[in-house]
């Protein structure tokens, strides 16, 4: 816990689960006040079970509607009167499997709506916030992911937006220069939540065949972005790749 400065303030989006649930108990855990966002109030809470001791708030939210994220930052406001930091986390990969051709329309949207739009709605309410409140600055990390890089097969939405996170990451960087606010990026491979269960008994690579991942311990994601927030806002971590070491990343595909 903090004991020598005033606690500093995080916005944590999806934090209902997996890594946005690791990200808000590291973080409560290290003495910063959080405000745990997600589409489902019942397991935001069950987050905020887990250190029932630190300052926290829930506010129910879907990053893909403005009206929603406008609600999140203004209780963030009113709460704690500014923020440090965005962990803009919240995402879907969308249905598994499915190949270009087949993709709805509707799916496509959905994962775009969620990854990027929401990713922007949420940069763009911090930034703003960030630029404004006294003492200026802050600091945005964005979830993006090997897929950012490198894809997966039938996965062109994932892949889509995450690679369009990367062009996000950099402009807000760029622009945040002038205003104190540090923005980077985590990329992630193969770490241990619901989402990667699958990875254990069988994932399709890039050759049509199914075959076994290993993944790692969610807690070393959370410990790196936690480093990252850290840090002095004179000081950024630019882009991270964090990732099971033996998974099929480097030279994969």
């Amino acid at each position: 816990m903090r004991s020598d400065e005033q606690s500093k303030i995080a916005v944590v989006t999806g934090a209902g689960s997996g890594i946005g649930r690791a990200v808000a108990v590291e973080l409560l855990r290290a003495g910063w006040s959080v405000a745990l966002a997600g589409r489902r109030t019942e397991t935001l809470q069950q987050t905020a079970a887990l250190v029932p001791e630190a300052a926290r708030l829930v506010v129910r939210t879907d990053v893909s509607q403005p009206d929603d994220v406008a609600a999140l930052f203004t209780a963030v406001r009113d709460r704690f009167g500014r923020l440090d930091l965005l962990f803009n986390n919240a995402g879907t990969f969308g249905p598994g499997g499915v190949p270009v051709e087949d993709l709805p329309y509707e799916a496509w949207r959905h994962v775009v709506d969620t990854n990027l739009n929401g990713a922007f709605l949420c940069a763009q309410a911090a930034y703003r916030q960030m630029k404004e409140q006294d003492p200026r600055g802050g600091r945005i990390i964005n979830n993006g992911s090997i897929s950012a890089h490198t894809p997966r097969p039938h996965s062109v939405a994932y892949t889509a937006t995450k690679h369009a996170l990367t062009g996000l990451t950099k402009s807000l960087s760029l622009d945040g220069r002038a205003y104190g606010i540090a923005v980077g990026q985590i990329d992630i491979g193969n770490a241990a939540t619901d989402m990667t269960a699958r990875m254990g008994t069988g994932a399709l690579q890039a050759n049509g065949e199914i075959a076994p991942e290993p993944v790692m311990d969610v807690a070393d994601v959370a410990r790196t972005v936690r480093h990252m927030a850290e840090l002095p806002l004179e000081a950024n971590v630019q882009f991270a790749t964090v990732l099971a070491t033996a998974m099929p990343y480097v030279g994969r595909g």
